[in-house]
C-alpha cells in the first residue's frame, strides 16, 4: 500500500501545504497506519493542523456573524423576557355522547387581536382513524431500464406528477379539505353541528397566524330523552399528558363516561386512577389502555369502579404520547352535564359558578395519598368572604375522597366557593368538584359541575352564547377589580357591545351578558381584567326545555395568548466553550 506523501522546499522556509498521494486499496487483512517520517515532517504536520484549525474555526464565527440571532423586542437593562402572539393554538373536543335525541354544536372564535400577526385559519376536523395505507404494488423487475419512468417525469423524483410538475407541499397553516369547521377571521364566531350518532368521534381544532392568539372552542349538547336529560357543554381543552376530575360517580342512575381523543399521529398509552372514600381502586383494566393515533374512546367509569361508588376522583394518566381527555356524567332524570377537569392540586381551590336559585350542592374533594387535609369552605358574596352556617370545614383523608351536602348554599344570591387550610402552617395540595343542581316549579331539574379554577388572567373567552340565555359570574378572589365584558358580533351578523364591570374586593357580582346589536346567530363573550384582582369566573347558558330548567357551566379560562420569549445576545465565543 502506498502511504500519503509530503514535500518540502529545499533549506529554510515555511512548508508548502501538504498533497497526499494516491492511496490504494488495502489488500484483504491489510490495516492501514499513517506515515511516520521524520521530526522535521511531524512538526510541519501539527502545524497545518493548527492552520486548518485556524481556517475552520474562523469559518465558523464568519458565520455565526453573518448570520446573527433575530433581533429581540427591547427589554429593559436587566434582559427582561419580551413579549410575542402564540402562532398556533390547538385544543381537542371529546366524542358528543348526545343519545338518540340529542343535538350537539361547535363554536369556534378568536377576539381581535393587537399584535401584527397576519393571515393563518381556524377549522374543526373529526378525530378518525388514519386509513390504512393501500399495499405497495410490486416493484419493476430488475432488468426494467430507468427510462421506463412516464414521460416528462424524471425517474425516481418524488413528488412528481405525471406531467412532471412537483407535487406542492402540504400548507400546515390552511385548514384542510375535510374539515367540518372554518373560521376565516377574527371578531366573528363560526358555528356547526358535530357529528351525529352514538358513534359520534371526537373533534380536533387547530388556529394559525392572526387566528391562533385566544382561539377558542364550545361544545354544547341538547339531550331531550328522559334518560340522559339536559344541557351539556364545555370548553375544549388542549390535549395533555395528565387531568384531574372530582365529581364522578357509579352509585344511583349515573352513567359517567371518560372521553379519551387522541390527535397526534402515534398510539396513546393511559392510566386511568379512580380513587373513592376508601382509596384507590385496584383494576388493571384501568391501566395500560391503548388510544391509536387520530382516534376517539370512551371508558364507562363503572366498568372500572368494581360496584357502586359515589363520589370519585379520576386522574387520567398518559404514560405515551397525549390525549384530549373529559368525563361526562349523566344522572337519569336529574341532569347531565360535562364534569370539567380541574386545575392542578393546590392548597387552595377557588370554584366559581354558583346560581342564586341553587337547589342542592354537593362538594367533593381528594386530597394527596401522603397527609390528611383540613379545608375551611367559604362563599363569595355580593359583600366580600363569608363562612356558611353550618359546612364551615371538612376534613379528606390522605388518598382518598371526601364530600358534604351543601344543600341551597347559596341563600338566593349567587357565590363563588373556596377551599383553603384551616391550618397557614399545614397546607395541602387538593382536587375539588361541586355538583350543582336547579329545579323548576315542576320539580324537573338539571346538574351542572363546577371545578377548581384558575384567575382569568389577562383575558378569557367563551365561544357559544345566544340571546338571552347568557349570565356571567365574576368572583374578584384579592383586591377590588374592574372587568371589561365584549360581546363579539353575531355568527350571523350584529355589532359588538362592551360593558364594564366592577367588583368589590372577596365579591362577586352576575351580569346578564351584554349582548351585540341586531344579533343573528350565536355570539362570542370576551372578559379582560383591566385592574385589581384575580378574577375567577364563570359563564352559565340558560336553555329550558319542557319545562326542565336546562342549564350549564363553564369556567373562563386564560387563553394564553402571548407568551414570554427569552432574550438573546451575539456571543461568537460560544464556540470556544
Amino acid at each position: 500500500m502506498k502511504k500519503p506523501a509530503f514535500r518540502k522546499k529545499s533549506g529554510a522556509g515555511p512548508e508548502e501545504p501538504f498533497e497526499p498521494a494516491a492511496v490504494e486499496p488495502a489488500e484483504a487483512g491489510e490495516t492501514t497506519r499513517p506515515a511516520v517520517g521524520s521530526p522535521g515532517r511531524s512538526a510541519g504536520k501539527t502545524t497545518q493542523s493548527l492552520l486548518a484549525a485556524a481556517v475552520v474555526l474562523a469559518a465558523v464565527l464568519g458565520i455565526a456573524e453573518a448570520r446573527p440571532p433575530a433581533s429581540p423586542a427591547k427589554a429593559d437593562a436587566a434582559g427582561a423576557p419580551s413579549t410575542a402572539q402564540v402562532e398556533r393554538t390547538a385544543a381537542v373536543c371529546p366524542q358528543p355522547l348526545q343519545g338518540l335525541t340529542g343535538s350537539t354544536t361547535l363554536t369556534a372564535y378568536t377576539p381581535p387581536g393587537t399584535g401584527s400577526a397576519t393571515g393563518g385559519a381556524g377549522w374543526l376536523t373529526d378525530q378518525s382513524a388514519p386509513a390504512v395505507p393501500p399495499t405497495a404494488a410490486p416493484s419493476a423487475p430488475a432488468s426494467a431500464p430507468a427510462s421506463a419512468a412516464p414521460s416528462g417525469s424524471p425517474s425516481g423524483s418524488p413528488g412528481a406528477t405525471p406531467s412532471g410538475s412537483a407535487t406542492p407541499a402540504p400548507d400546515k397553516n390552511a385548514a384542510p379539505a375535510d374539515a367540518k369547521l372554518t373560521l376565516t377571521k377574527p371578531g366573528t364566531p363560526a358555528t356547526g353541528p358535530a357529528t351525529n350518532g352514538d358513534a359520534a368521534p371526537g373533534t380536533g381544532a387547530v388556529a394559525t397566524g392572526a387566528l391562533a392568539p385566544g382561539f377558542t372552542v364550545t361544545q354544547t349538547t341538547v339531550v331531550t330523552e328522559q334518560r340522559g336529560l339536559g344541557l351539556s357543554g364545555l370548553t375544549c381543552t388542549p390535549e395533555n399528558t395528565s387531568f384531574w376530575f372530582a365529581g364522578a360517580s357509579t352509585a344511583g342512575d349515573r352513567v359517567d363516561y371518560l372521553s379519551l381523543v387522541n390527535p397526534e399521529s402515534s398510539a396513546a398509552v393511559v392510566d386511568i386512577q379512580l380513587y373513592g372514600d376508601k382509596g384507590l381502586i385496584d383494576n388493571d383494566a384501568a391501566n395500560g389502555i391503548t388510544v391509536a393515533p387520530g382516534s376517539s374512546q370512551s371508558v364507562l367509569l363503572s366498568t372500572l369502579s368494581k360496584g357502586a361508588v359515589t363520589d370519585l376522583a379520576v386522574h387520567v394518566v398518559v404514560r405515551s404520547g397525549r390525549v384530549g381527555a373529559a368525563l361526562h356524567a349523566a344522572d337519569g332524570a336529574k341532569g347531565a352535564d360535562w364534569i370539567p377537569a380541574s386545575a392542578d392540586p393546590a392548597p387552595t381551590q377557588v370554584l366559581p359558578g354558583l346560581p342564586a336559585d341553587t337547589s342542592a350542592a354537593r362538594l367533593v374533594v381528594w386530597a394527596p395519598t401522603d397527609d390528611d387535609a383540613d379545608l375551611k369552605i367559604q362563599l363569595s358574596g355580593k359583600n366580600g368572604w363569608f363562612t356558611p352556617a353550618g359546612n364551615e370545614s371538612i376534613h379528606v383523608k390522605a388518598g382518598m375522597v371526601a364530600a358534604v351536602d351543601l344543600g341551597k348554599v347559596t341563600r338566593d344570591e349567587v357565590a363563588g366557593l373556596r377551599l383553603s387550610p384551616s391550618d397557614g402552617k399545614h397546607a395541602v395540595p387538593v382536587v375539588a368538584g361541586l355538583r350543582i343542581d336547579r329545579t323548576g316549579g315542576n320539580g324537573k331539574s338539571d346538574a351542572a359541575w363546577l371545578t377548581g379554577s384558575n384567575p382569568i388572567g389577562a383575558r378569557a373567552t367563551v365561544a357559544d352564547n345566544r340571546a338571552g340565555a347568557s349570565t356571567l359570574f365574576l368572583t374578584s378572589t384579592g383586591d377590588a377589580a374592574t372587568v371589561k365584558v365584549t360581546a363579539s358580533a353575531g355568527s350571523g351578523g350584529g355589532t359588538p357591545a362592551t360593558k364594564e364591570v366592577q367588583l368589590p374586593a372577596g365579591g362577586t357580582v352576575a351580569i346578564p351578558a351584554p349582548e351585540p346589536a341586531g344579533l343573528n346567530g350565536v355570539f362570542a363573550l370576551t372578559v379582560e381584567t383591566e385592574s385589581g384582582g384575580p378574577v375567577v369566573g364563570a359563564r352559565m347558558l340558560s336553555i329550558p326545555n319542557k319545562d326542565v330548567p336546562m342549564f350549564t357551566v363553564q369556567a373562563l379560562r386564560d387563553d394564553h395568548s402571548t407568551v414570554q420569549v427569552p432574550q438573546a445576545a451575539q456571543d461568537p465565543g460560544v464556540v470556544l466553550r
